[in-house]
């Protein structure tokens, strides 16, 4: 494994130099600046000539910062002799913008998915895509990783005397009924209206939730409305407790207070994206070493499917 080397943007260094101690390597030295007007500029400080680099950089808030760093970055590292440029994207921002909702409006994850490809990108490792078609807008291949494998040991954990998992829409009962199957348990759907983006009406429960320990499964969590409406819904049909498991904690304006103020009884995440704030209600999982062990299967040309089987 002498021939790569592990890079971090700016967006989550600590995740970068954790996956390099991982895989028993010093992370790269790389300058990230910016100019007085804003403008990115980067500086490699080491020869990556021939190299397999990893660059680690999600592209959460500031999106368009953190999305700008990696293609600057990227280019850099092309123009540099590098032999072959990796992404590990942990959190795949602008993935919600995957089709066409209404007339007249942009599909910018297929946007985002040829700047990447464009700015010399050959291979991209994230986890737990909004939507898994996303891997089909690349010509290069995409390792889309599991974030269940983590939350299932977890929630084994906890020992739960009923448990049952919940999806928080229509549109994630898939996901909720793999990680279902997964722990060989029943699943519930929360039917909501949504009014507007960011917005959610929670309508309906579709299944019996009454003295069950339920785990609302999705693959993030940005305002949190969803969430915690759904837990109030879920108490008020008699549920003994619930968890909330997702992913990529967004977080965004008060979700933090909205959570601590709600009857969820616990939210667990990942740190695919740095938790700005702490938050009592709040569990962070790791899960660098499951990427740690992704590169360690690429570079030795392992399969990266099995580790899901």
């Amino acid at each position: 494994m002498r021939g790569f080397k592990i890079f971090s943007g700016n967006a989550h260094f600590e995740f970068g130099r954790e996956l390099a101690q991982r895989l028993d390597v010093m992370i790269s030295q790389i300058s990230v600046n910016r100019f007085s007007d804003g403008e990115i500029g980067v500086q490699i400080n080491e020869s990556v000539r021939g190299k397999d680099v990893f660059i680690v950089q999600p592209t959460c808030s500031p999106t368009n910062d953190n999305l700008m760093e990696l293609l600057v970055m990227t280019d850099a590292f092309k123009r540099s002799s590098a032999n072959s440029i990796t992404a590990i994207i942990p959190y795949f921002g602008y993935a919600r913008q995957d089709r066409k909702a209404a007339p007249r409006v942009p599909i910018t994850a297929k946007l985002v998915a040829n700047l990447i490809q464009y700015a010399g990108i050959n291979r991209v490792i994230t986890m737990d895509l909004h939507a898994g078609q996303i891997q089909g807008f690349f010509d290069i291949p995409v390792d889309n990783l599991y974030g269940s494998i983590i939350f299932r040991d977890y929630v084994r954990s906890k020992k739960f005397k009923a448990p049952i998992i919940a999806s928080p829409d229509i549109g994630g009962v898939a996901r909720a009924r793999y990680f279902a199957n997964q722990l060989g348990l029943d699943l519930v759907i929360v039917d909501k209206k949504r009014e507007r983006a960011n917005e959610s009406e929670v309508m309906n429960i579709i299944g019996d939730v009454d003295g069950k320990n339920v785990i609302l499964v999705d693959d993030m969590i940005d305002t949190a409305g969803t969430m915690c409406k759904a837990a109030a819904k879920l108490k008020e049909r008699g549920a003994e407790s619930v968890m909330a498991l997702g992913t990529h904690a967004i977080l965004s304006g008060n979700a933090i207070q909205r959570i601590q103020e709600s009857v969820l009884d616990e939210v667990v995440v990942s740190n695919s994206i740095p938790l700005r704030q702490k938050c009592a209600k709040i569990t962070t999982l790791n899960v660098v070493p499951l990427f740690a062990e992704v590169v360690r299967r690429i570079c030795h040309n392992e399969s990266v499917n099995s580790l899901f089987m």
